[in-house]
């Protein structure tokens, strides 16, 4: 007998409540409010939007902080085919450093809600949470425009960490492709995804050493892989849950089987150099949790 119920599951699949989603909604308001309010931003081009588990509706009740992309449009980065030249495409060159404008972010930010409460990372810019917001990584980025050979243009979001390291990411289109995965199942795509999440954190909570390089995202980017048939052919949660880690686990037992996944924008390869985590660590994982489950 497995180890949960199919009630548990049930229950693990749903968002959170309706009092954790307006504390979501709360912090996402203040900080555009802190960016109009900048005499050094509210006059520039600039989209507020959520990203991650919040904006993808696969957020859970102990995972419910909120990623905020803060992205100016007015300074772009580039990345063009070989042989070409930015003035081929229009482009010219800016003044305006990233570093500058993470500075004016954090600058709006603190104004806003306090020096106390804004803690500058990394990655991110961080705001606590309190009784009435949740936590949130704001992110400052510049737009990003991918041209490729054949003419096409993929258009992303890149930054510039604090230590130097630069990442791109398309959070539009990975919003985009979640919300039509989880139309091809039957609305099952993103609460199988709660349930992988929830499985996660319940392991963790009964000392199952899981690896770090097991995150939010990468549980996503693996539910997104499952053939739609897995959600759609299979008639409980428990059903689902195991014919998925099933899937998974025999794909990950070699690279070859897995080497053109992508992430849910379908615009980054899933296991590429540039993640923490590697397919081996997902093929770990995902054995760790039959055992945990007793299949």
């Amino acid at each position: 007998m497995a180890k949960f119920t199919e009630e548990t599951l049930n229950q693990w699949r749903k968002p959170p409540s309706d009092t954790e989603e307006n504390k979501l909604s709360n912090v996402e308001r203040m900080v555009k409010e802190a960016i109009q309010a900048s005499d050094d931003l509210k006059d520039k081009n600039i989209d507020i939007f959520g990203q991650g588990s919040y904006a993808n509706d696969t957020n859970i009740k102990l995972n419910s902080d909120i990623d905020l992309n803060v992205s100016l449009n007015d300074t772009v980065f580039i990345d063009i085919p070989k042989e070409k030249n930015q003035e081929d495409f229009g482009y010219s060159d800016s003044n305006y450093k990233f570093s500058e404008y993470k500075d004016s972010v954090e600058t709006a930010l603190v104004a806003k809600f306090g020096r106390k409460e804004v803690i500058r990372e990394d990655k991110c810019i961080t705001i606590k949470a309190n009784s009435y917001r949740v936590e949130a990584d704001v992110i400052p980025t510049f737009k990003y425009y991918r041209h490729e050979e054949n003419g096409g243009k993929a258009i992303g979001t890149k930054f510039i960490t604090d230590e130097g390291k630069t990442i791109i990411n398309y959070p539009i289109q990975h919003i985009d492709n979640g919300k039509k995965k989880n139309t091809q199942t039957q609305k099952r795509f993103k609460r199988l995804t709660r349930i992988f999440k929830r499985l996660r954190y319940k392991m963790l909570e009964d000392n199952e050493p899981i690896s770090d390089n097991i995150s939010s995202f990468l549980i996503e980017c693996l539910v997104f892989n499952v053939p739609n048939n897995i959600f759609n052919d299979n008639d409980t949660w428990t059903d689902r849950l195991k014919e998925s880690i099933r899937f998974l686990y025999q794909q990950t037992e070699e690279e070859k089987n897995c080497k053109e996944w992508g992430e849910v924008s379908e615009l980054l390869y899933l296991f590429h150099s540039g993640r923490k985590w590697k397919y081996t660590d997902a093929n770990a994982f995902l054995l760790q949790a039959w055992k945990y489950l007793e299949y």
